[in-house]
């Protein structure tokens, strides 16, 4: 049997994963594993500086063959070519799809947001497996296409939200849903993001692009603009309207996931920007801002509100109040100036559920004196076998789901994921609409039916040549 043909019958008899009702779909991968034992599966990798590298780094210690390398900066991709040196380098990841697209079977994407989509669709319509850094995407609507197309073409993915892969995440979720603090009517989560510039206008003039940086594929689909030294590439993005999706979009996709899980947080029908300076000049997100999320009653599930709040805002006294008190005393310094906290609150009628960890994977059920001697409900979801860090398990899960050796599947996958990054975006959404005005939201249509100016965002037109 020759390579090809193995291949191709590899990638023929993948399961599909999505959540397109519930939150998570497991599978039974059985003829996988019957192929996995013949070979092991190959990768093309879109980014491999920053988070990227450690992601190729990761799925390679797993099992993976690199057989594709990817950045735009020259330099990122020498370096990691050192590492994997017999992997072909490519600047332009639709380059290296044409050439590699028969001989890989899984593709990650560790680019800026503004590309996830335009990567991620490409190579799953190629029928590759594909691993792609969160947020899932930059447009609601992208999120919406990335299940969509994964559910028709029947790859495996996971969004790298690697607290999903957590014990302690899917044991909290496991907690609320025992009905352990009661009905869950408020959920108050903060992040100390944004760490890079926001609330700044683009600055005049342009930079010569440096040799070994292909600017072009870095724009990528995102409207043109001139390269300037040390303010987009290769960290400062996250702030600029066009290529990032703020401190909401960088983090929520953590911080949020296991009370999203837990309580089906998607679908909001309305959201409200509490606190908002403002795009300045439509360029750059707010340096802060607080939102409220409403979502009905639905499913068994009281009507709850979610409360988030970043660049320094936090929930009011009376929540902050309830917590331990040697984290009240970070709180405290926080508001003198000191280093930035971040945390999940969630409160029911019976108790409260707060995790001070980003990925929801520790949390503790408060008063402590009701819960002292209280035993976790029985296991309802998998836990991961492998034992290491997060993002070394959360890559396991993956890879092992490709190979047919992990029969409950990925929870991350773009149906769970794609909902949880739809849900987050609605609030970015709200961002455009001013301080205090609340967008309805028609989540099957994805429009505002009160505030039909801010539909434009809801997704956007392709720079030519880089059309999903």
């Amino acid at each position: 049997m020759t390579r090809r043909t193995t291949r191709r019958k590899f990638v023929g008899q993948s399961a599909a994963l999505t959540a397109g009702v519930g939150y998570w779909a497991g599978t039974s991968p059985n003829l996988l594993a019957q192929q996995s034992a013949l070979q092991a599966p190959a990768a093309a990798c879109v980014g491999v500086g920053g988070k990227g590298s450690s992601d190729t780094s990761h799925i390679a210690e797993h099992g993976v063959a690199i057989a594709g390398l990817c950045d735009v900066d020259g330099g990122t991709l020498t370096k990691k070519g050192r590492e994997f040196p017999d992997a072909k380098q490519f600047q332009d990841y639709r380059e290296m799809l044409d050439a590699l697209g028969d001989k890989v079977d899984i593709v990650t994407v560790s680019t800026p947001d503004h590309s996830h989509a335009a990567a991620a669709v490409r190579a799953m319509r190629l029928k590759k497996h594909v691993y792609c850094q969160k947020p899932l995407t930059w447009s609601i609507a992208e999120a919406r296409m990335m299940r969509e197309t994964a559910a028709e073409m029947g790859v495996v993915t996971q969004m790298g939200n690697q607290g999903t892969s957590e014990d302690g995440l899917r044991e909290a979720v496991e907690v609320i849903q025992s009905g352990a603090i009661g009905d869950v009517k408020a959920i108050h989560i903060w992040s100390n993001r944004p760490v890079w510039p926001q609330g700044i206008g683009r600055p005049k003039g342009a930079d010569p692009v440096p040799e070994s940086l292909n600017w072009d594929a870095w724009i990528g689909p995102a409207p043109m603009r001139p390269y300037k030294e040390n303010v987009y590439h290769s960290f400062k993005w996250r702030g600029w309207v066009d290529f990032g999706t703020g401190a909401l979009g960088d983090m929520a996709c953590h911080t949020t996931n296991m009370p999203v899980m837990a309580l089906k947080l998607w679908d909001p029908i309305a959201v409200t920007a509490v606190r908002n300076p403002g795009f300045f000049e439509n360029e750059t997100f707010p340096a802060s801002s607080s939102l409220m999320f409403e979502f009905p009653e639905s499913e068994g599930l009281a009507a709850r509100q979610f409360y988030w709040y970043d660049g320094g805002n936090l929930p009011p006294d009376d929540v902050i109040s309830q917590l331990p008190e040697s984290f009240q005393k970070r709180v405290a310094q926080q508001r003198d100036g000191g280093r930035k906290t971040s945390g999940a609150v969630i409160i029911g009628t019976k108790g409260i559920l707060f995790s001070p960890d980003d990925y929801g994977a520790k949390y503790f059920l408060l008063p402590e004196e009701k819960f002292t001697d209280y035993q976790p409900p029985e296991q309802r979801l998998p836990r991961i076998p492998f034992k290491g860090g997060g993002d070394q398990r959360q890559k396991w899960e993956f890879v092992a789901t490709v190979k047919g050796e992990y029969e409950p599947g990925t929870m991350s996958n773009f149906g769970y994921a794609g909902r949880l990054t739809e849900t987050i975006l609605v609030g970015n959404l709200a961002l455009r609409a001013g301080e205090g005005q609340r967008i309805e939201w028609d989540p099957v249509n994805l429009k505002s039916t009160n505030r039909p100016e801010v539909n434009q965002y809801v997704a956007r037109e392709y720079r030519s040549g880089w059309e999903i």
